[in-house]
């Protein structure tokens, strides 16, 4: 049985109880169910099912699971959608939002400033005809000029993984609208807790459920957030055809991790705010990056789109590669991972892991030099984070 949901909730409350579904025995916990197949009554009702299947009626796990559907039915909720479809990973849900929606010799619109694997899905999609066009995500005009009548569809991270730009999502979702394309943001780093992107435009949004929603480095996972004719009916089939959906043991584990989100992740805000802070005037570095300091470019947006900086700041160390590998090796609470959103503070070095195949032309036009580290901020005591990020670059 689903559990009724009372209207007007806050998200806080939503992340801990939207979509729970309770068995016969009542269960407190939402259950796992760990089971690739279902029982039906007779044949008729097996027949039924495989021409229409009800929120709650389940024929392979790769279709559907009660346990997935409660995170999917949570995490619309919290988006703001009408439905949504969990992925094994969030590159499944990546290329599931793109590869369902596109056909030879449609157009997208693509922010440059794009997470390597992102990248890598593009570029797929241009080998099987689809005519991708690149821009600087910052500028309104180059999205006002790459986009064109029969655009099919504009994709962008709203906070670009590594360098933190910040995309206008509802200056470009009018520009795209109006030309009839779909918007499609990734929106991980900004998180649930802080982007409501289908409010301000967006009408796709996929998630990593790997970071900030397991939020303990566990499990993969993602989750594409949408309109329910796009997920059940362009979504949906492409991806449980493709072999896509999630484990329902790892939706049982973001399940968790949702009813903790909105403390961790502002919390880890909270602590990257001051780092950012501490550590901007610091000798040994050519600059701080992070949205919540006035002085990053798009500040102004990222405090009326987020209202918050995030937990994600860049650093560049001088001395270029050299110094930021030497500052990582002395580092003792942080630890060098390409993960992120993870209770555990991480570092990592762009140039060399998760952007490694890039040209140099174009890590230098993503401003991906070798001595930056992107740093996502955990839930250790602040001034301990602080401490070793000194002692690491030598103080």
């Amino acid at each position: 049985m689903s559990v009724t949901q009372a209207k007007g909730l806050h998200p806080r409350t939503q992340a801990v109880h939207h979509g729970t579904r309770r068995s016969q025995y009542g269960e407190m916990a939402e259950a796992i169910f760990m089971t690739q197949g279902f029982v039906y009554d007779n044949a008729e009702q097996a027949e039924a099912r495989f021409v229409e299947s009800g929120p709650d009626e389940f024929i392979y796990a790769r279709y559907g699971n009660p346990t997935n559907r409660m995170f999917e039915d949570r995490m619309a909720a919290l988006e703001g959608t009408e439905d949504a479809f969990a992925t094994a990973s969030g590159m499944a849900a990546v290329n599931g939002a793109l590869f369902s929606l596109c056909a030879p010799g449609d157009h997208v619109v693509a922010a440059r400033a794009l997470f390597g694997s992102c990248l890598y899905v593009l570029d797929l999609l241009a080998k099987f005809g689809v005519e991708i066009s690149y821009v600087d995500g910052t500028d309104l005009n180059q999205w006002k000029e790459a986009i064109r009548p029969g655009t099919k569809a504009v994709f962008f991270e709203s906070v670009s993984n590594p360098g933190l730009e910040i995309v206008d999502i509802a200056g470009v979702s009018e520009l795209a609208h109006a030309a009839g394309a779909l918007v499609v943001v990734d929106n991980v780093f900004a998180t649930p807790v802080f982007s409501r992107a289908v409010d301000q435009g967006a009408d796709i949004i996929v998630y990593s459920a790997t970071k900030h929603i397991d939020g303990g480095g566990r499990a993969l996972g993602g989750i594409i957030c949408g309109s329910r004719d796009y997920v059940r009916g362009t979504a949906e089939p492409y991806l449980k055809h493709t072999g896509g959906a999630i484990s329902p043991f790892h939706s049982w584990i973001m399940l968790n991790g949702l009813t903790t989100m909105d403390l961790r992740v502002r919390a880890q805000a909270d602590s990257a705010e001051k780092i950012a802070k501490a550590m901007k005037d610091h000798s040994k570095l050519h600059h701080v990056g992070y949205p919540g300091l006035p002085d990053h470019p798009q500040h102004e947006l990222a405090m009326q789109q987020m209202g918050s900086g995030g937990t994600m700041i860049t650093f560049e160390v001088q001395g270029g590669k050299d110094a930021a590998f030497a500052a990582l090796n002395r580092l003792k609470i942080i630890a060098i991972s390409n993960n992120l959103g993870d209770a555990r503070s991480i570092v990592t070095h762009p140039a060399t892991t998760t952007h490694q195949r890039l040209s140099d032309e174009n890590k230098a036009q993503l401003g991906i030099t070798p001595g930056l580290l992107r740093l996502s901020v955990g839930l250790e005591d602040t001034q301990d984070l602080i401490d070793d990020l000194k002692q690491a670059l030598g103080d």
